[in-house]
């Protein structure tokens, strides 16, 4: 009996994911190579691709763990996640999660916040440009209302924050890095992940600015941020932070309160 359109396609999706189904095949036409034969060629043709397409995301993780490791790490992913949009570049949100539990990946517990810093980047370099704030925009502002002023990051920016020095291991992983030696006691890192003209990149922030910029992007005016930073740093100083990041373009629209 043939299937019903719901049903064959949830059947193809079951069999691109791994699990064989004798119904589907009954239901392809084959010749010279039969109908199981042609199914497992195009689920392989599909992992592999999304493998491919996870691999150039994740690039960082993939240098970092090798194509072997990889392959296995992807493919299993695959198999729990495939796509539910037609643009790869939006697939993998979930990766940095499962690479989290992923049981061999457990002796490299600095691995999730790799992948979580290649998605951020991912993400951040496929967002739109747009506006950033400039001294200029603040000049206009009354004194005495810029406390209450809420500033947004730019669209696709992230903050990323580890126990480990992510900055430098994934400086280390990148093509054409001099050999170095990463310390996994070196420190936390807090990252902010920004669009750029062609690319997307990172601020390495202390204490202090990963807090500030935790409570901007939370909503909270800049009176109300430098307070939650100064109480995670106290040596935290509003105006030489506040300085530093609008130089850097890590602001973009204003909301006034």
């Amino acid at each position: 009996m043939p299937l019903a359109l719901p049903d064959l396609q949830a059947a193809f999706a079951a069999h691109v994911a791994g699990g064989d189904r004798a119904d589907l095949a009954a239901v392809i036409v084959g010749d010279s190579i039969p109908a199981e034969a042609r199914l497992r060629v195009y689920r392989h043709h599909v992992s592999h691709s999304l493998s491919a397409a996870l691999a150039a995301t994740f690039s960082t993780v993939h240098a970092l763990v090798g194509e072997g490791f990889f392959r296995g790490l992807a493919q299993g992913f695959v198999a729990e996640a495939l796509p539910m949009q037609p643009v790869l570049a939006e697939y993998g949100a979930g990766f940095p999660a499962f690479v989290a539990a992923y049981e061999p990946a457990r002796a490299l517990p600095y691995l999730a916040d790799i992948a979580r810093l290649d998605w951020a980047l991912n993400v951040a370099f496929h967002s739109p440009e747009g506006r950033r704030l400039a001294m200029a925009d603040l000049a206009v502002i009354e004194p005495d209302r810029l406390p209450s002023l809420s500033i947004a990051l730019p669209l696709g920016a992230a903050l990323i924050g580890s126990h480990y020095p992510i900055n430098r291991i994934w400086s280390a992983s990148q093509p054409g890095a001099s050999a170095e030696t990463v310390d996994l006691e070196g420190g936390r890192a807090d990252l902010l992940v920004l669009r750029r003209a062609d690319d997307a990149a990172f601020i390495v922030l202390d204490g202090g600015e990963a807090a500030f910029v935790a409570a901007l992007a939370g909503g909270e005016s800049l009176e109300g941020a430098a307070e939650h930073a100064a109480s995670a740093e106290p040596s935290f100083d509003l105006s030489t932070a506040f300085a530093r990041l609008l130089s850097l373009e890590a602001f973009a629209a204003l909301r006034q309160f």
